[in-house]
């Protein structure tokens, strides 16, 4: 069965496609919810908004709407551990220091490094690594403010383009840029990287306007022009129009993941990385889908 959480239950007000903005309104976000965890966890959502070994969140705040997604690293589990206790512990970590108010709209990258360092800190024994990517919505100046660190991301679209996209981050072919907690002893050998180092973005945004967060599981499986198909099909900001999109995107990239003759993203950069690969990236995938729209609490 698939798992939708939706958000937003808000009275919206927003045409697709963008409106000029005017100065004295709050925005705010409307979001839906959807993902599967790969093999036998496909459909099941965990508990905290964890998809397979993804994670994600969706907080709300009086000055800002706040979103993240974050991708455990499966490799974790050759050495007994489960990818997915990292990653859902760092979002479950960012909310709540939204949802206290202990963050800056401007910046995210400090949510991010902030819950990172908890982490750190934890009497609670914790091991893994997770790319993370954390979306700001500051309602009063209508800009979004981003960080991404790793292969997870964002698109902005606006009448049927893709107007902002985050930078992905590759140390080298299919590894990318991750926080992680080693065991003691093996910090020097465990590829750890700074939230710091994570790309920053800001720019403004108009009633109307698209963002879809997801991890990777969905951008190694459908190309821009794909994602941009289903995105025709949102006609208005009605909440179930919303989830009926981000539930046929996540779907539609669950289906390519597994076909053998598709040549999906994931296999075009392997290609074009010296390696002989055809077909779809079977993987956990979450969508995050958004529309700008104006507050009324």
């Amino acid at each position: 069965m698939l798992s939708v959480l939706s958000y937003g239950r808000i009275v919206a007000r927003a045409v697709l496609g963008g409106l000029s903005q005017t100065d004295g309104r709050d925005y705010s976000l409307i979001t839906a919810s959807c993902g599967f965890g790969k093999d036998f966890r496909k459909g099941i959502l965990k508990k905290g908004m964890c998809y397979g070994d993804d994670a994600c969140f969706i907080a709300r705040h009086r000055s800002a709407d706040v979103l993240g997604v974050a991708d455990g690293v499966g490799g974790w589990r050759d050495y007994g551990v489960d990818p997915s206790q990292f990653s859902a512990t760092l979002m479950r970590t960012c909310e709540r220091l939204v949802k206290e108010g202990r963050f800056t709209p401007t910046s995210p990258v400090a949510i991010l490094t902030s819950a990172y360092y908890e982490l750190l800190q934890n009497k609670v024994p914790l091991l893994g690594s997770s790319t993370a990517c954390i979306v700001v919505l500051d309602r009063r100046s209508h800009r979004i403010h981003t960080c991404n660190l790793g292969d997870s991301g964002f698109l902005v679209v606006r009448g049927g383009e893709v107007v902002h996209r985050s930078d992905e981050q590759q140390h080298y072919f299919n590894t990318p840029f991750q926080l992680s907690i080693a065991p003691p002893g093996a910090e020097g050998v465990v590829l750890s990287d700074s939230p710091e180092v994570a790309d920053r973005s800001s720019f403004d945004v108009q009633l109307g306007d698209i963002i879809l967060t997801a991890t990777d599981g969905l951008f190694d499986n459908m190309p821009d022009y794909m994602i941009l198909q289903e995105l025709k099909k949102l006609k208005n900001t009605n909440y179930d129009s919303i989830q009926q999109t981000a539930r046929s995107i996540a779907e539609q990239a669950h289906e390519l993941a597994y076909d053998p003759n598709y040549m999906s993203p994931f296999a075009q950069f392997a290609c074009d990385n010296g390696l002989n690969v055809r077909g779809g990236k079977p993987d956990d995938i979450t969508v995050l889908l958004s529309i700008v729209a104006e507050y009324t609490d």
